[in-house]
């Protein structure tokens, strides 16, 4: 985009508001946006990858693995698409063991468990309700009679919902997400601690919307803003064990949360406003999360890792 005359290159189409400010604070229409996803929504949280236009990238054919993960055994809550595939497919190059907790997207968790089990991993799936003590029980249990120990932990699942006004959100809603969102961290975590070892690795993914505070998202901040708090304290907490904890902050992804939370012409707008210009791809933040999983981190603990395209520097 440049300075002075920046809409989207669409043929005189519907603009969908994409507006660009310049320094001296005027709105100008953006002519030279790409739009990249077109209007689409899903009416059920959690979203489905498979039926997302375009699909979401989430496998980068150049990466190179070192076997970083090798032998460990990683539980990834949401692993079945977006950020939690990426991750999934990422640790599995570097030779781990995957358990991928989801709610009901049967479909992409199978295709997910396909790739990794052509990799020649191991991939179990377990699928349940994550707000449920009971199955976050579960969740633990059956890694540890399937695979025998838990070296890393990531929290990534989540719901979110778009309202306008804090008078549109039911207390049923708010209710809803900081269970899911922040409610099940603390179940399976808490889960999961006793089987931790020194030199495991704890990841929580909170959001860029807790640091720019999204007005149409005021629960799903709330909540991603209590999973910094979390981290922090338990990172402090288990740091004389040599277990880290960290969290990744993603800006605006391609996952399959923006068409099953945004109203339908939101959605060619995604990342229009970050610096890069664009929404990222599950693929390139997967990285972040075996950095922060492999022994390459291991003086790295209680940090927030912000990926969005230079949207928020924080």
């Amino acid at each position: 985009m440049n300075n002075d005359y920046c809409a989207p290159n669409n043929n005189g189409k519907n603009d969908y508001g994409l507006k660009y400010i310049d320094y001296q604070g005027y709105g100008k229409i953006c002519k030279d946006y790409k739009i990249e996803f077109p209007p689409q929504h899903q009416d059920e949280q959690p979203g489905k990858e498979y039926l997302m236009i375009p699909r979401p990238i989430f496998n980068n054919p150049y990466y190179r693995a070192a076997g970083k993960l090798m032998g460990k055994v990683a539980i990834i809550t949401g692993g079945d698409s977006g950020i939690g595939r990426a991750t999934a497919v990422g640790f599995a190059k570097e030779g781990a063991s995957i358990v991928i907790v989801y709610y009901n997207e049967h479909e992409d968790a199978e295709e997910t468990k396909e790739i990794i089990e052509k990799m020649g991993r191991k991939c179990l799936l377990l699928s349940g309700d994550i707000k449920d003590t009971k199955f976050c029980e579960e969740i633990v249990s059956k890694t540890i009679e399937t695979f025998g120990k838990i070296d890393v932990l990531i929290n990534n699942a989540g719901v979110q919902y778009q309202q306008k006004s804090l008078l549109d959100i039911t207390e049923e809603q708010f209710d809803l997400t900081m269970k899911t969102n922040i409610y099940s961290m603390f179940f399976l975590t808490k889960n999961a601690l006793k089987y931790l070892r020194p030199g495991a690795s704890i990841i929580n993914v909170t959001s860029i919307t807790t640091f720019k505070g999204e007005p149409q998202l005021i629960d799903y901040v709330t909540s991603k803003g209590a999973i910094v708090g979390f981290t922090r304290a338990l990172a402090t907490n288990l740091a004389k064990n040599n277990i880290r904890v960290n969290a990744v902050s993603p800006g605006v992804f391609w996952t399959p949360i923006q068409p099953s939370c945004w109203e339908a012409e939101k959605i060619p707008t995604l990342g229009s406003d970050a610096p890069m210009g664009r929404a990222g791809h599950p693929y390139e933040i997967a990285p972040i999360f075996i950095y922060l999983a492999s022994d390459d981190s291991s003086y790295v603990t209680g940090q927030v890792i912000h990926v969005n395209g230079g949207e928020y520097k924080g």
